[in-house]
């Protein structure tokens, strides 16, 4: 029983989803406002990849490294300053079609795959 014969409602039950905690945030226990702020904030930052697109990056023997990861979030960075929302960044290692929205990596292609040169669903290209 709660406040004032309010019961408390645990955190996700009120949707009946389950949430699951970060690692961090499981270690730490209950955790600051501003640092889940924080937190989320870095996830929305960083790149991710996609299934689709990570199973192609093995697939084609594309090599991603730091350098290669800054590098595309440079250049998604800058085609989301411009209002991009689907961007295709080609460069020496292949070309990867990035949804700027969501920061989410959607396919992969090296080199030797884009011998059609045609690709669809985007609005802009960035060169890296």
């Amino acid at each position: 029983m709660g406040i004032n014969g309010v019961n408390h409602l645990k955190y996700g039950s009120a949707s009946g989803v389950e949430q699951t905690q970060s690692p961090a945030r499981q270690a730490k226990g209950n955790v600051s406002f501003g640092e889940m702020l924080q937190e989320r904030a870095r996830e929305k930052d960083s790149l991710n990849f996609s299934k689709h697109a990570a199973k192609r990056l093995d697939e084609r023997g594309i090599q991603l490294d730091s350098s290669l990861l800054g590098n595309l979030e440079h250049a998604v960075e800058e085609a989301r300053k411009k209002g991009a929302k689907d961007v295709a960044i080609i460069g020496s290692q292949g070309v990867f079609i990035v949804n700027v929205p969501n920061n989410i990596v959607v396919t992969t292609m090296s080199q030797d795959d884009t011998e059609k040169k045609i690709f669809t669903n985007i609005d802009s290209a960035v060169l890296i």
